[in-house]
């Protein structure tokens, strides 16, 4: 994982699930070898990027212990 600063041609998309309101929500968008993510209300403090096995394992930690935060 790493930390970087925005890049252009990243299109960054949002889940249909966060609604219009904008509320605590990330964001992702598809890098040639990684995804990568941001916090929605603060996009100009950069992003993560993930490589493809550290994407797979953030997800599976995401879905077993819930979306609800810390």
């Amino acid at each position: 994982m790493t930390e970087s600063q925005d890049r252009p041609g990243l299109a960054w998309h949002k889940s249909f699930y966060s609604g219009s309101g904008g509320g605590n929500c990330v964001e992702v968008a598809r890098g040639l070898c990684q995804m990568n993510l941001r916090d929605s209300k603060n996009p100009e403090h950069g992003f993560l990027s993930f490589a493809g096995a550290e994407w797979d394992a953030f997800l599976a930690s995401v879905k077993a212990t819930g979306s609800s935060g810390p």
